[in-house]
């Protein structure tokens, strides 16, 4: 392959290429198949006009990111959006197939939505029509995301398929259930174009529809001619219409919804430099100057607002829809300032792109691309008194102003007194309840993490950390409130940390959240530290208990959950935690290992350290060996690790049924080796209070809070549990106490697994039956971390 043959492919920023032939660089292997890609720049740097070109090329694998150096004549350009074609087809040696033989790639090209195609379903072909085409889900890789087919069976491909057109949880399109399937191009076949005119008509092709999205059109609107861009092209029935933003002022008429057969495709550059066309509008000098005007009017009205400010646009009839700018920019051609909006609703029309390039990625319809000026700061995040939407006023505080003051976690009356009631709490907003209740969680009542505030890690980020505090914890503190704009101005951070633009709207899960924060933005030592057999220790911030499923455990309490747990992955704990956080068995947020799970308000984590004076289980003397087969024999306890001291351990293990054990060695401290005469060296206990109890139901999080030391002394939160106004109102969150909660903790454990949960008393039905995080705290190594 000579050096001409490889140009740059058509992307504006980046050239693409599939290997034609294996390579290896260093120790990596490539498969003929895998797809690469540079930026213009780099290409441009390799071969210039003015020297001969080199033989070599630096280029990225989309696959795994590695950068690797290559031989050009393995290298064949793929254009941009074939290379994404190409991506959705997971073997290698079937990518090259596709790409060489171009049959079924070039009708893939030319597909739209609406044409009838042959989909592959295990192996059998069945007909359907396109619905979608495009990504599904975000890439592995930053630069690419695959593109897939979403189709709709039907005839005899009805219920084969494995969706009702949408992809964990965003709706691509819309059919009956199991009637949807995304496909890569290899399992489609297309149906030949001589057919394309005896099927019903298609309003998506370029044949039917000559208006694309982006494209500058004119109307008439009461016989005068009105400019404006085509947002949207679609079907209503059997009539075509075309949704156009107008090139008019103001923001009360964004979208017009105009039949196809009244639009007139325009020239673009006529629609956004009107003094260069013909229409008798003005001197030229006088348009370029209004036009100037209007411009500096559009970019300096709304200063304020830059990427992750979260707006409002109202679009046609007066609706209001909300979101979040993604992009700021010009587009080709048009004078003024646009912003690229990501909408919380799917009233959009596009997934970030316009003209074929892609600004920014959401999911489809929740993309928008309007004027600057058009988008007004979201007013339910505003503080200004006047709002009478104002979260502030309506919940009866004041703005605080960031001070360095910090404020005591809340116990006792004084929690009761600052958290009680409506609007009290973390306010929700676009599902952050999963930070909300993990916050109010950790920072309401207890300073076990309080070092995230003021502690200056290695890694930390000190923007994120005074947002934490001065925002979210001090406001919850001292008035008991905090308005959701704080936690979406923590959200906006973490998302530009976590390189991950779905923390500002999309659900997570806590311990992504805890991960993220504590890990990777504030770099906080681990709050745990475990040894499995013997190897080497490894660090996390969450446990995760792994159990199989075990028929003597109906109702079990977190206690028994956590030992058999660690036993079943030969666990240790190499020291004393400030805080243990341990996620429940289950699976998803639906399914559930235990229909319920008593809360251990008391944590006895002696038996699970490493290296710690432990006690006999059957004399209290200080134990000397440790018996795995021992703890699911039925005649010891129900809880707790057995060990024995050296006698009581040959006793046992003097039993026909348990001298196949293996009893291994503790190791004993010093200080407990000798024994005083008049008995047994007592042996201390490590305990741990429970202070808190994430729930989940539905996908929604709230949270249990542990205020006092009696055992009803419980408030229950809710970040979303009311809501002021309709689409553009806001959520009142509420903190409830809890007292029937000790109703049910002191029920024996027979009593408790009879009762039916919809019987319970108030809320105490969630923390039995819906936890998924339990928090555990040491005070006394909290005053150490």
């Amino acid at each position: 392959m000579t050096m001409t043959n490889l140009p740059p492919s058509s992307g504006d920023d980046n050239c693409y290429y599939i290997l034609t032939g294996e390579c290896s660089y260093g120790s990596k292997f490539f498969q003929a198949g895998n797809l690469c890609f540079c930026s213009e720049r780099s290409y441009l740097r390799n071969f210039p006009d003015d020297r001969p070109p080199t033989c070599f090329l630096r280029v990225i694998m989309l696959d795994d990111s590695s950068t690797v150096t290559i031989k050009v004549d393995v290298l064949q350009p793929v254009p941009e959006k074939v290379a994404a074609f190409l991506l959705a087809i997971s073997s290698h040696h079937d990518r090259l197939k596709y790409f060489l033989d171009r049959v079924n790639l070039e009708a893939a090209l030319r597909a739209v939505p609406g044409h009838r195609v042959m989909a592959e379903v295990e192996h059998h072909y069945f007909p359907g029509i396109i619905r979608y085409i495009g990504s599904v889900y975000r890439s592995s890789s930053p630069v690419l995301s695959p593109f897939f087919f979403g189709v709709e069976l039907q005839g005899e491909g009805e219920n084969r398929g494995h969706s009702d057109g949408s992809y964990r949880g965003t709706e691509y399109f819309k059919c009956k259930k199991n009637c949807g399937i995304f496909l890569p191009f290899s399992k489609v076949q297309f149906t030949p174009e001589e057919n394309y005119g005896k099927q019903k008509p298609k309003p998506d092709t370029e044949e039917v529809v000559p208006v694309k999205v982006g494209d500058a059109v004119s109307f008439y609107v009461d016989e005068v001619l009105t400019k404006g861009i085509a947002m949207a092209v679609y079907r209503k029935g059997t009539q075509c219409f075309v949704k156009v933003c107008p090139e008019e002022e103001g923001t009360t008429d964004i979208f017009r919804e105009i039949p196809l057969d009244s639009v007139v495709k325009e020239n673009l550059q006529s629609l956004f430099s009107p003094f260069e066309s013909n229409m008798g509008l003005g001197p030229p000098n006088q348009m370029k100057q209004e036009l100037s005007e209007s411009s500096e009017e559009c970019d300096g009205g709304n200063s304020a607002l830059e990427v992750n400010s979260m707006v409002q646009i109202t679009l046609d009839k007066g609706t209001r829809v909300s979101g979040i700018i993604r992009w700021l920019g010009y587009l080709p051609q048009i004078k003024h300032k646009m912003a690229g909006v990501e909408l919380d609703e799917d009233k959009g029309v596009t997934a970030g792109e316009w003209l074929g390039k892609y600004y920014f990625h959401c999911a489809p319809k929740r993309g928008l691309f309007v004027k600057l000026q058009c988008c007004q700061p979201d007013v339910r995040f505003q503080s200004s008194h006047s709002s009478h939407l104002s979260l502030v006023d309506y919940g009866g505080h004041e703005v605080l102003p960031q001070a360095p003051d910090s404020f005591p976690p809340l116990r006792n009356e004084a929690a009761v007194h600052v958290l009680q009631g409506r609007m009290k709490g973390i306010q929700g907003h676009c599902n952050s309840c999963y930070m909300d209740a993990t916050l109010f969680s950790l920072f309401s009542c207890t300073s076990v993490v309080d070092s995230m505030l003021f502690k200056p890690f290695l890694l930390c980020d000190r923007n994120v950390q005074s947002i934490l505090r001065d925002e979210i914890v001090n406001p919850l503190r001292r008035t008991g409130f905090v308005k959701a704009r704080s936690v979406m101005h923590l959200r906006e951070q973490l998302t530009d940390k976590g390189q991950c633009s779905s923390f500002t709207n999309a659900e997570k899960d806590p311990e992504e959240f805890l991960n993220l924060i504590m890990h990777q933005i504030l770099g906080i030592e681990p709050l745990l530290k475990l040894q499995s057999g013997g190897q080497k220790e490894q660090d996390c911030y969450c446990y995760q208990i792994f159990m199989d499923k075990q028929e003597d455990l109906v109702v079990p309490d977190v206690q028994q959950l956590v030992e058999r747990s660690f036993l079943s992955s030969d666990l240790k704990l190499v020291e004393i935690p400030s805080c243990f956080i341990i996620q429940m068995p289950r699976f998803g947020k639906e399914y559930k290992m235990f229909s319920k799970i008593i809360p251990s308000l008391e944590l006895d984590i002696t038996d699970l350290l490493l290296d710690s004076p432990r006690e006999c289980c059957l004399c209290g003397d200080v134990a000397a060996l440790e018996c795995s087969e021992c703890f699911k024999d039925k005649v010891f306890a129900a809880t707790g690790l057995k060990q024995f001291c050296s006698s009581c351990s040959r006793r046992v293990h003097s039993h026909y049924r348990r001298k196949t054990h293996k009893p291994r060695e503790l190791h004993i401290p010093e200080e407990f080796h000798t024994r005083s005469p008049q008995g047994c060296q007592q042996v201390p206990h490590e305990k741990m209070e429970l202070f808190a109890v994430l729930c989940i139901e539905t996908s929604h999080y709230v949270s249990f809070v542990k205020y006092g030391p009696e055992n009803d002394h419980w408030m229950f939160f809710d970040s979303m549990a009311d809501r002021h106004g309709g689409e553009n109102g806001f959520n009142i969150p509420t903190v409830t106490l809890c007292p029937e909660v000790a109703k049910y903790l002191d029920l024996p454990l027979a009593g408790l697994a009879l009762e039916q949960p919809r019987d319970m008393e108030g809320v105490a039905k969630r923390l039995f039956c819906d936890a998924y995080m339990y928090m555990y705290q040491s005070k006394k190594m909290a005053l150490y971390k």
